[in-house]
């Protein structure tokens, strides 16, 4: 893994800003899947000929995965701050002054675009720094970390924001702390242990320290990430819903997602739902966790214009199918885009509300 990258334009006629060509290197970065997430960039004063801002490639994987790490240097005097602990530098081709040499000087690795002294059109700035991006990208991802009886993939933080995710069951309490013990070593995110029962809990739990466990939700978790802003109502049909609603929330808190929940507000009382409509409306997404024909999912997704992931529960009688019913009338709603997760799994919908949180503008009502 490298650390972050300084982006250097100098002056050339028609030049794109140092914003939009950090962008271009980012999403060349992240084609191949193994880039941060890309943030937008401050333009600082100074114009093109200044050190104007950081990538947001930057790529040791805490920092990497957040993205949040952008910074504008309004004039030369900032070069020297840019450059401390960088491992690559991006030039553009007519920077033959103080800024290059300086670069040069702290051993920086050099990267120009074009040939020196030559003329790059924003067009072709774009598609040099979009490649140069995917060629820094083959040096994020870090090898699989072979346990023998498990191939921890400590690449999946950079690709997707989160470590791997492990789950329990099938699994022996030794091979569960050796591969959280590996996760913590090498990733820098939340660690994440979903479906374990309290006896492996224990064992687990005191082998591994600083970890916590909710019963409820039979989640293990070290390294909970902090609250972002991405806003996520749980909401559950009925109280014998509440272990896989409680998955959903325990999941989507510890990896960052502003998660409340709300239980037994399933259809047979659609009074109970809409003495929460105004909650329905301020989140950003919706879990709808629902068992027996699965109805609720369709009723939220008519009255909020957010993201509707839908859980369909194994509860119910007979024909309910041990949730086969709810699955597939979640998928069959009239109310289009819904967002269907397998049965029984809080976890999935928490993980679709995180591919959202990745790639969402601020929550509404945020500057």
């Amino acid at each position: 893994m490298i650390g972050h990258i300084v982006v250097h334009l100098g002056e050339f006629p028609g030049a794109a800003t140092a914003a939009q060509a950090c962008q271009w290197l980012a999403d060349g970065i992240r084609m191949t899947g193994s880039g941060p997430k890309v943030i937008e960039l401050p333009v600082a004063d100074g114009g093109n000929d200044a050190v104007e801002a950081l990538a947001s490639a930057r790529c040791r994987a805490a920092d990497a995965v957040h993205g949040d790490h952008a910074r504008a240097f309004p004039s030369e005097p900032g070069l020297e701050d840019a450059l401390d602990g960088a491992a690559l530098a991006v030039v553009g081709p007519g920077d033959g002054g103080s800024g290059r040499a300086s670069i040069e000087a702290a051993g920086i690795p050099v990267v120009t675009v074009g040939p020196y002294g030559t003329s790059v059109t924003t067009a072709d700035l774009s598609c040099l720094l979009y490649e140069i991006g995917r060629e820094i990208a083959g040096q994020l991802t870090p090898a699989p970390l072979d346990l023998g009886f498990a191939k921890l993939d400590l690449g999946r933080e950079l690709r997707q924001g989160l470590p791997e995710v492990v789950y329990a069951p099938g699994k022996t309490a030794e091979q569960i702390i050796g591969i959280v013990t590996g996760l913590l070593a090498h990733n820098t995110g939340p660690v994440l242990v979903t479906r374990a029962d309290p006896q492996i809990a224990a064992v687990v739990g005191r082998q591994v320290a600083e970890g916590g466990y909710d019963p409820e939700a039979r989640l293990l978790s070290w390294r909970p990430s902090p609250t972002g802003e991405l806003r996520v109502l749980v909401v559950a049909a009925g109280t014998s819903d509440r272990p896989v609603a409680a998955e959903a929330q325990a999941v989507a808190t510890a990896i960052g997602l502003d998660t409340t929940a709300v239980h037994d507000v399933g259809v047979a009382g659609l009074d109970r739902l809409l003495r929460i409509r105004a909650k329905l409306e301020a989140a950003d997404a919706v879990i709808v966790v629902a068992g027996m024909e699965g109805a609720l999912a369709s009723v939220v997704g008519g009255l909020v214009g957010c993201p509707v992931i839908a859980v369909p529960t194994s509860t119910g009688y007979g024909a309910s199918l041990e949730g086969v019913t709810a699955l597939l009338a979640m998928h069959a709603s009239c109310a289009a885009g819904i967002t269907v997760v397998n049965i029984d799994s809080g976890f999935g919908a928490a993980m679709a509300a995180h591919r959202l949180a990745q790639v969402r503008q601020p929550a509404k009502g945020s500057p």
